[in-house]
């Protein structure tokens, strides 16, 4: 059992297939046995304890975790910018942060996982996790991946640019600012171009699972099917230098404060900013 090597990812949340690989990871340590270590060190739920219980399974939901527990209880936890789970085996000492950073701990006799700086730690009623995951749009991952549905939220508003409607969870769970970014390359759109006037909606989502499936069972996000360092993204995170594909220098701009957009002018048509 390795330790996990998903948590923060520069410029966002975590995608998809980096959760998908967490819940795999953390069903490796604790799915099928019970609790002997129930440590929650968030006040809410400080005086929990759930030694004793079988864990059930951890599933992964777009980019939230809900990991559930004989008796009906669920822990949802959430990663967000900085948090990371990691799991350890019996007796490995603990290396993913200080003690102060840990905010969740389940053990069983077969491993140990370990949260640091989660910033969602909540516990709820299994019957009730439609609290925290209802409103997302269908999970790119899940095993009701419903692409009809995802097609309809996709292009509920035309003049909406691409990127953003891929980075809404609501439209469809599990995408962020890696596939928002290599995904219109692939489509030969740029980020800005609004959904209505897409090419070929069916193509972009089928492209996303495709994508998010061949990586979630490994570390990064390859979305050119060459993993060497520099050589993984088309765009992203490439700018000012040359397209993989054209030769030409990419460029950027700031979607928002958090997120960054790349795209190459020449194989990307559509609005860019300045343009």
């Amino acid at each position: 059992m390795a330790p996990s090597v998903a948590g923060g990812m520069m410029e966002g949340v975590p995608e998809g297939d980096s959760i998908y690989l967490v819940a795999t990871q953390l069903n490796q340590a604790l799915a099928g046995h019970p609790l002997t270590v129930s440590d929650f060190r968030v006040p809410a739920h400080a005086t929990a304890d759930l030694r004793g219980r079988r864990v059930l399974e951890t599933a992964p939901r777009g980019k939230h975790l809900l990991t559930r527990f004989e008796g009906g209880v669920t822990l949802h936890t959430h990663l967000r910018m900085d948090g990371r789970w990691r799991t350890f085996r019996p007796g490995e000492r603990w290396h993913g942060g200080p003690a102060f950073q840990v905010r969740a701990v389940l053990g069983t006799e077969h491993g140990t996982a370990v949260g640091y700086r989660l910033p969602v730690v909540q516990l709820l009623r299994t019957a009730e996790e439609g609290r925290v995951v209802g409103h997302l749009g269908p999970d790119l991952l899940g095993p009701d991946w419903d692409e009809a549905e995802a097609r309809r939220r996709l292009l509920a508003d035309p003049r909406r640019p691409v990127s953003e409607a891929l980075l809404d969870q609501r439209t469809l769970a599990g995408i962020g600012n890696v596939y928002a970014n290599e995904l219109p390359f692939l489509a030969g759109v740029t980020p800005w171009l609004p959904v209505g006037e897409l090419p070929d909606p069916d193509g972009l989502l089928h492209g996303a699972r495709q994508l998010l499936d061949a990586n979630k069972l490994r570390p990064g996000h390859v979305t050119t099917g060459d993993p060497r360092p520099g050589h993984q993204h088309w765009v992203y995170g490439r700018g000012r230098r040359s397209c993989l594909r054209c030769g030409t220098p990419i460029r950027s701009a700031r979607h928002d404060r958090d997120r960054v957009a790349y795209w190459c002018p020449r194989c990307q048509r559509g609005p860019a900013p300045g343009a």
